[in-house]
């Protein structure tokens, strides 16, 4: 089976950039970012290789996938994996829930 491709969602790229930075000034370093970042790729090419690895959602074809303190949620069409945020578990539930009733649109191709 080919793999399928990763598009990230420009939330889901703001989402990244937000929590590196949050670690970054919290830490007075990038280490801990760099280690998260890890996570996050690992965990993308395990989704990549076994898109049904994350739990289930009500949203068909949606997925999370956990990494630490974070969801990776993420949808699965025929040849894309798409990310549509990483989401900090501490956060109110109900905003996520806001957010996935939305229809995020604006996605880049992740080479």
């Amino acid at each position: 089976m080919m793999d399928r491709r990763v598009i990230w969602s420009k939330l889901a790229q703001d989402d990244r950039k937000r929590i590196f930075s949050y670690w970054n000034n919290r830490n007075k370093s990038n280490l801990y970012s760099r280690k998260l970042n890890r996570l996050f790729k690992e965990a993308i090419r395990l989704i990549i290789a076994y898109p049904n690895i994350g739990r289930s959602t009500d949203i068909e074809n949606i997925r999370v996938k956990i990494v630490s303190d974070y969801l990776i949620i993420y949808e699965i069409k025929e040849f894309e994996i798409v990310i549509l945020t990483i989401w900090d578990s501490h956060r109110n539930p109900d905003i996520l829930h806001q957010i996935m009733g939305k229809n995020e649109s604006s996605t880049t191709k992740n080479d």
